[in-house]
């Protein structure tokens, strides 16, 4: 999607509104950074994760489809937005919560996005070493730190450029992945052993439900915080329905099967699926023949790559939401700084990737719920576009800080955060979570709703339902409806 009126070496802009001149393309360009995003091999790896709930394949697959589409379906409904305001998500936001009352959520937000790209880049480097391993090469401590090198200027670079340079990128990493991971596709067809899928007993109703959370929270709930940062290039005269159509399609198609191809193989090898949770994408080299490893590193590191810059690239306009001073390429580079660091931590310090990882998508996919479910329902009642040049001003039509929205994010962050769990016990400071199991008689943090992580939809619904009932007719007076 060509959107800017001219190639820029590095991108300027930072969470102020799009000119009119500069807002070019169709919601069909919409496709190819959510697909480059999203196409990664780590897709299959989360089938081990999702067998690793205890339910079968025909389960799984139901989770895999519904949680994939319906969770991008949310970040569908936030691109609205986008077009309709013409600034980054999180300065969106500010019409629910108030110009300063938003920095909490933009905290919030760029806290996740920093997470997404230290597990992204540590993903990488795990992945480069064990091809290394594979080939009987040196896997050891400084491939890892060159590994970390290359991926860390990739994804830097990319996200200090800005928006021209992701969007071409994206392009070429979309065309890239997605050959290389059908041929990955072919040659591990064989692997998969029917008779050993169609053994997997059925989970219960507690299993379906955790692995369908987190599903949600590793795909679309991952990205929904970020998901008008591109269609805010757009014209206001782009279609709605292409812009939640295109965003939805382009985030949910690669994850949808590759979830689905993940849990063939990790269900078909028990060895495989517990490799998997220490090395996710690692381990998928198992049972590739030596000739396609090469491939296999480019395809697996430009699919992370892909979805790392898409992070840090938001994650820098986050940033700056929060009120902090500073040029959005250098905001970008204080991230890459912070993602550096955290991932020298999960590659050379953590156990295994799995139990961090897990932890940190439950634990932040809580608040982030809480806050999609309010942007989502605003979004959703609003029929005009935004005031822009009020999104700034602590004294216009949005307020400066609005006590309904901050309050029903944390109300759902404290409903949430007391029904999920921290199911591996690392990191174990997060072991205080699930402390409404016991007192609403659904068996503690060691009965069978505890793995379900129903704090999340609780969060999700909590802000949601509460923005309808509480917030309409804040909106229309905004919007001077009332």
């Amino acid at each position: 999607m060509s959107t800017a009126p001219e190639v820029r070496t590095v991108e300027r802009q930072g969470t102020d509104v799009i000119a009119e001149a500069d807002r070019k393309g169709t919601p069909r360009g919409l496709f190819w950074p959510w697909f480059a995003a999203n196409v990664s091999v780590l897709g299959i790896a989360y089938g081990a994760f999702v067998l690793g709930f205890g339910i079968s394949f025909w389960q799984a697959t139901v989770v895999a489809v519904v949680g994939v589409v319906f969770s991008f379906l949310l970040c569908g409904v936030v691109a609205i937005a986008g077009k309709r305001g013409s600034a980054p998500t999180m300065v969106l936001s500010r019409a629910a919560f108030g110009v300063r009352g938003n920095r909490l959520p933009s905290f919030l937000s760029w806290v996740l996005t920093v997470g997404w790209e230290t597990a992204l880049a540590a993903l990488a480097v795990l992945a480069t070493s064990t091809v290394f391993r594979e080939l009987g090469w040196d896997d050891g401590v400084v491939t890892k730190l060159v590994a970390l090198v290359v991926v860390a200027a990739l994804v830097v670079g990319a996200g200090i450029a800005g928006f021209d340079v992701v969007m071409r990128l994206q392009t070429w990493i979309t065309v890239i992945t997605a050959v290389l991971t059908v041929v990955y596709v072919v040659l591990a067809v064989p692997s998969i052993d029917f008779a050993a899928i169609a053994a997997l007993p059925a989970g219960s109703a507690q299993q379906v439900i955790g692995a369908l959370v987190f599903v949600m929270t590793g795909f679309g709930l991952g990205w929904v915080n970020a998901a008008a940062d591109y269609s805010r290039y757009l014209p206001r005269t782009a279609s709605t329905r292409g812009v939640v159509g295109w965003t939805t399609f382009g985030g949910a198609l690669a994850p949808a099967l590759l979830v689905v191809f993940g849990v063939l193989l990790a269900g078909s090898s028990k060895d495989l699926n517990a490799a998997i949770n220490a090395d996710p994408i690692g381990a998928l080299t198992t049972i590739l023949p030596v000739w396609f490893l090469i491939p296999f590193a480019i395809v697996a590191i430009l699919g992370i790559v892909g979805g790392a810059v898409l992070d840090i690239y938001s994650s820098g306009l986050a940033l700056l939401s929060t009120g902090v001073r500073i040029a959005r390429p250098v905001a970008a580079g204080v991230d890459g700084v912070v993602m550096v660091i955290g991932a020298v931590a999960v590659v050379f310090f953590a156990p295994d990737f799995i139990g961090p990882f897990q932890a940190f998508l439950i634990t932040l996919g809580v608040p982030i719920a809480a806050w999609a479910g309010v942007f989502v329902a605003d979004v959703l009642l609003r029929r005009r576009d935004y005031a822009e040049t009020e999104l700034e001003d602590r004294r216009g039509r949005y307020g400066d800080v609005r006590v309904v929205a901050i309050g029903l994010v944390v109300v759902g962050t404290a409903f949430g955060w007391g029904l999920v769990t921290n199911t591996f016990g690392v990191p174990a400071w997060l072991n205080w979570q699930g402390y409404l199991l016991e007192p609403l008689g659904l068996g503690g943090r060691k009965g069978a709703w505890a793995s379900a992580n129903l704090g999340v939809l609780v969060s999700l619904l909590v802000g949601f339902l509460g923005t309808l009932l509480f917030s309409a007719g804040a909106v229309r007076r905004q919007e001077g409806r009332a």
